[in-house]
């Protein structure tokens, strides 16, 4: 997938970016049933048994990313995933990945848009122990001029190799910061370089001190486990930590309508095989009408979700023009989100050529809709995504995290499915025809530098 505007997610948050970005893809069943309650202190507890295989992922997710950063902050909620592995009152430095690895387990965390997770896996023994060491940095850690002035210099390097060294990165900056005109996910997650240069213990600390309270959290344990031992030792260990103040509601600056065609161009001598992206704000699952989301979500999955999409099929192996060439719905956000299609040309053909032949696609279906037989075939691909979604705790702790992490519930992930399967040939037709209309829409392109 040649996405620009989820760069950043495919590196530096490449472990949640399989699972969260799209929607849901978990039914219930009978033998995978997702148990949730409340701790007193306000924490919320999603226990999934999985005993296939005696392995526990273990993950706690805070309802803080980087479009809830004060302005002028930009990047604080990603270097604070960074200052949560420092030293605490009760652990030396690096104590918790010791640990971790003494056990031959894994642990790692990343930072979104809305929303910031730490997790491990480990053996279901080690279960207390994990939540003991993410319960005591909740609160307990060690923040000096020291950590932050070397922790700082870890992030301002990232951004260096990772963004400023990789053209398709900059330009995704420069899209994003154009298709959004109001919103926050304009700013990247990783934040702006003047404004991580800035970042000091007095940020670190008010963040810390707001965000990370176990009433904004999500504790999410998946694998072998028993809801009423996972409930107990949660209590045991998070139930501890003092409830923090109430936050208010996460009401961010409201996007307003879009009614022009922007493009973002970046010539440089890096590129060899040009590329392009176009953009269109639409709903999430969180602030779609009912069946909107779902039905962006077929859409995509028809237009460019695979081999079997109409863009593959027509472009890669009928025409033969493009190299690659997709569509993909972003749908797990707490606001508006993008809908986006891409490609890239193959041998002598044209880029040109290959966005022509793209937004033709677009109109058809926004003009003409879809056959019966092809939503169909796209409901089954989603509904067979539910198997290979079980097969993979982590996937699965991913998925209610990512929900519960941008307004969704429990329900929400089970009913899925069921409501993928309702959507009509006439809801993809009308977002289609809503929703991908190309005056109202952002296109980059990345070009070679001609010399």
């Amino acid at each position: 997938m040649n996405l620009w505007s989820g760069w950043v997610h495919r590196t530096l948050f490449a472990t949640a970016l399989a699972f969260v970005t799209t929607a849901p893809v978990l039914a219930a069943t009978d033998d995978i049933k997702a148990t949730n309650f409340l701790l007193d202190n306000g924490m919320e507890v999603v226990v999934i048994p999985d005993r296939r295989a005696p392995i526990v992922t273990h993950m706690v997710w805070y309802k803080i990313g980087s479009a809830d950063e004060p302005p002028g902050k930009s990047g604080i909620a990603h270097f604070f995933e960074h200052l949560m592995f420092k030293a605490t009152t009760n652990h030396a430095a690096g104590a918790f990945d010791r640990a971790v690895s003494a056990i031959g387990g894994s642990n790692n965390a990343f930072t979104s848009y809305d929303y910031t997770a730490f997790y491990e896996t480990v053996v279901p023994q080690a279960l207390e122990q994990m939540m003991d060491f993410e319960a005591d940095r909740m609160r307990n850690l060690i923040l000096t001029d020291d950590v932050i002035a070397t922790e700082r210099d870890v992030i301002l390097e990232e951004r260096r190799s990772r963004i400023d060294s990789n053209p398709q990165a900059v330009l995704g900056e420069e899209v994003d910061a154009t298709l959004w005109q109001n919103q926050p996910y304009r700013i990247p997650v990783i934040g702006w370089m003047q404004e991580m240069e800035k970042l000091n213990r007095a940020d670190a600390k008010a963040f810390y001190d707001k965000y990370y309270t176990p009433n904004n959290a999500v504790l999410v344990v998946a694998g072998d486990v028993e809801p009423q031992v996972v409930k107990a030792l949660a209590e045991k260990t998070y139930g501890k930590v003092a409830r923090g103040p109430d936050l208010p509601p996460r009401i961010r600056p409201v996007e307003p309508e879009q009614n022009t065609r922007r493009t973002v161009t970046l010539a440089d001598a890096r590129v060899s095989v040009p590329n392009f992206s176009t953009q269109w704000v639409v709903p999430s699952y969180h602030t779609a009408k009912p069946g909107e989301a779902e039905a962006l979500d077929l859409l995509a999955e028809i237009l460019g979700g695979g081999s079997r999409s109409r863009l593959y099929q027509q472009l890669v192996v009928k025409q033969g023009i493009a190299a690659e060439a997709g569509a993909f719905f972003q749908g797990t956000m707490l606001d508006a989100t993008n809908f986006t299609v891409y490609g890239a040309p193959r041998g002598d053909a044209k880029l040109a050529d290959v966005q022509a032949a793209v937004e033709a696609e677009v109109a058809r279906i926004a003009k003409d809709g879809v056959t019966s037989g092809e939503l169909e075939k796209a409901k089954d691909r989603f509904v067979r995504s539910m198997i290979f979604a079980r097969d993979k705790q982590d996937s699965m702790a991913n998925i209610y995290g990512a929900t519960l992490a941008t307004g969704g519930n429990v329900r929400d992930v089970e009913e899925w499915p069921g409501r993928i399967r309702k959507v009509t040939a006439d809801q993809v037709k009308a977002v289609a025809a809503r929703y991908l209309a190309s005056d109202h829409s952002t296109t980059g392109y990345l070009l070679p530098k001609e010399n």
